[in-house]
Order: C-alpha cells, then structure tokens, then sequence
C-alpha cells in the first residue's frame, strides 16, 4: 500500500489521499489558496470574515443546519485562516465520510452570506479581535511580522481592524471569492480506512462538478527588508516579551530543511532546546522561551520569542547572542549532529501520527509544492544532512537580526 495517492479532479481541484488500516475515523479538507496575502489594500481582514461567513447559510442549508449536519453524527466542521490560504476540514466516523465531503463542497461553493448572519458575525469577531489584544505573547508576532514586511501583502495581520470589518457586506465577499476561491488553487486532502479510489471517487461526485475556475492574477513579490530594526512599544504588561528574528528562506529554497532542524534544537518544543535549556534552567530568566521558523512561498521568518521580568531582557539577550554567535562559528559535533537528527525525526513520525495533522499538511504541501515527499524521502533527506549545512544557515539566517519589545 503507497503512504499516499495524489489524483486531479475534471475542474482542476488537486486530490491527495492516505490509506490506513483499520481506522474507525476519517479526515478531510479542503485547502484554498486564498489568505491575507490575498486581499487588496480596501480588503484588510476579509479573507478571515470569509472564512466565518461560510458557515452562515448556503443555497441548500440555514446556517443551524451547517453546524449540525456534523456534529449531530458525533463529527466536527472547523475552518481556519492563514497569510496563504484558507482551509475548511471535518472529522466524521469512517461510514459519513460522503457526507463530509458533501458539506465542505456546500459552504466553500455554495454559501450565500446572508447579510443579518454576517452582522451578528461581526460581533463574535470583533470579540476574537479583542481576545487577542489582551494575549501579548501571541499579538506580538503579527506586530513584528508587520514591521517585517512593511509595504508589502503580508505586512499586516490577519484578523484585520474593527473598522473594516464593519464595513464588509455579502458582495464584498463574493468580490473576494471570485478572484481567489478558483479551483487550480484548491487540494482536497483525506485519510480513512477506504482506498484511494474510493476517496477520488467520492471527491469526484462532490466537488468535480463545479465549473473550473483559473487564477487571473500572480501575487505580488514581497518587498527586501530596508534594514534590520530595534524597537520598543508601551503595552503596559506585568513582563517584557520579545522578539529576535528577521527574514528567512521560503517554502521552494532547500535551504529550509537545515534551518527547520537548526531551530528545532535552538528553541523547539523539546525541554532540552539550546535556549531553554540555557535561559530557564541554567540561569532562570524566563519561563517561556522559544524559536520559530515561518515560511511562505516567496519570503519566511524566524523568530526566537521570550517574556521575562523587565529587569532581565538585556540579561537573556546575552545570553540568546551568545548562543547564536555559537551555531555561526562552530558546527555541530557528530554527537550533536546525531541527536539533532534523531530528535527531530522522532517528532516528525509522532505529529503524522496524529492524521488530522497529516492530511492538513498533505494539502498544505500538494498547493505549495505540488507534491510532497514520503515519510522515508523526508528522513532520507534529514539523515543526509552535515553540520557545515546548519553552520551555513545559521551564518546566513542570525546576522543582522530585528528586535521586538513590547514593555
């Protein structure tokens, strides 16, 4: 049995599948290739409202009957909204697998955008707006991706203002829709126990009817970053949190996958990352410490994020340069090579345990790259790496960094 099965639709609509045995549940989504990076200087925090609006009603259902249709079967219909793209995906009992996909072809294709259910929606996001803003550990990676990308479509975030969300109607949306949601921009990705036939099929009977749609316009190319900065914004909170990072490689430079190994062991989940190891244990400076990495199609960020009492910011951004000046002079012993590797491929094969995370970046991966590699090509890939190469991107990567504070 192949790990997966990768198909198109009549219209255009991307299809990728894994079979698994045995597995009394199924998962499905659809990926649009439609996000923030989308919107038009007018449209700031309308791919989002769209995201909320699809499940407001349809030609064939009331928007009680969308958010029912699953969960009264014990399953769930969720969405969520990225930079790039746009996903709606369910979670059923293998037997309703039909009648998920059925419904992700109804709100993505068929929703009408009822104006009194946008305007009550409108409050619910003004509150997810206002969530936000009083949770400074999560609001301050948009505010220093907007410094990041200043002038250019991914240089604002994506929940968007309170004041352009008032103004959005049901036309505004079917502007947007028009012009993004086209079917050469969608992956539908899936994983039960059935075959990968059956799951075309079945995709086929739902989603390959609908007229095929091309994207008419190319997103435009991220602007160079002028020069790295430093700076420092009042928020008035209990601690300091910031941010040390700057521009990075995109998802179609190779570069990404030392890099994505290299922060890993920098500031990864793991309690024994560089950092956390070196802030929290060592010296007890900050609770939380912890790098990213981000990449987009033609630009991507890292970030090493940390909160600490006001007194110590300058204390563990010592101790943070330190580390970083470290990986730019000396690479990795093969000891530290080895356990890089190993760490970083365990958490690899434990996270596509988890299937519902499998299929979203199955999809993510067949919009992106237009093809994804196996669980064996990626830890092929991973093994063959050096230290030179993390030595290589750490030169390139952590020199000349910006700094966030919010105090």
């Amino acid at each position: 049995m192949e790990e997966f099965t990768v198909y198109t639709l009549p219209n255009g609509i991307r299809g990728i599948h894994r079979q698994v045995r045995g597995a009394a549940v199924a998962h499905c989504a659809l990926v649009i290739g439609a996000g923030t990076r989308d919107e038009q200087h007018d449209e700031f925090g309308l791919a989002h409202f769209t995201e909320h609006a699809l499940f407001k009603g349809t030609e064939r259902r009331k928007a009680w009957q969308v958010n029912c249709r699953l969960e009264n079967l014990g399953g769930e219909l969720n969405a969520f909204t990225t930079k790039e793209d746009t996903t709606v995906h369910a979670t059923v009992l293998k037997g309703d697998f039909r009648k998920a996909v059925e419904l992700l072809a109804d709100v993505v294709f068929r929703s009408t955008y009822p104006d009194r259910e946008l305007e009550r929606e409108k409050e619910v996001i003004i509150d997810e707006i206002n969530t936000y803003k009083d949770a400074p550990a999560e609001l301050i990676y948009d505010t220093f991706e907007d410094m990041l990308f200043e002038g250019s479509e991914l240089g604002h975030n994506i929940l968007g203002r309170k004041a352009a969300l008032m103004r959005y109607t049901g036309d505004s949306i079917r502007r947007f829709t028009e012009r993004t949601y086209t079917t050469d921009e969608m992956v539908f990705s899936s994983i039960g126990s059935f075959s990968a036939h059956t799951a075309e099929q079945v995709a086929r009977a739902f989603l390959g009817d609908f007229a095929p749609r091309t994207r008419n316009y190319t997103r435009r190319a991220t602007k160079p970053l002028a020069h790295p900065f430093e700076r420092t914004l009042s928020r008035h909170t209990h601690q300091a949190h910031c941010i040390l990072g700057g521009r990075a490689y995109d998802l179609q430079e190779h570069k990404r996958l030392p890099l994505s190994l290299l922060i890993n062991r920098l500031g990864g989940p793991c309690a024994n990352s560089i950092l956390n190891v070196e802030v929290r244990e060592r010296h007890g400076l900050s609770y939380n410490i912890e790098a990213n990495y981000t990449p987009y199609s033609d630009a991507g960020v890292v970030a090493i994020y940390f909160s600490s009492d006001h007194n110590h910011t300058s204390d563990c951004l010592e101790l943070i340069h330190k580390q970083l000046d470290r990986l730019r002079t000396t690479p990795f012993t093969a000891r530290q090579m080895a356990m890089a590797k190993r760490q970083f491929i365990a958490q690899m094969a434990i996270s596509c345990e988890n299937k519902e995370n499998y299929i979203l970046g199955a999809g993510k991966s067949i919009l992106s790259h237009g093809e994804m590699d196996t669980m064996e090509e990626a830890f092929r890939k991973i093994e063959a790496l050096t230290p030179r190469d993390l030595q290589e991107v750490a030169e390139e990567i952590f020199t000349n960094l910006s700094y966030l504070q919010y105090k």
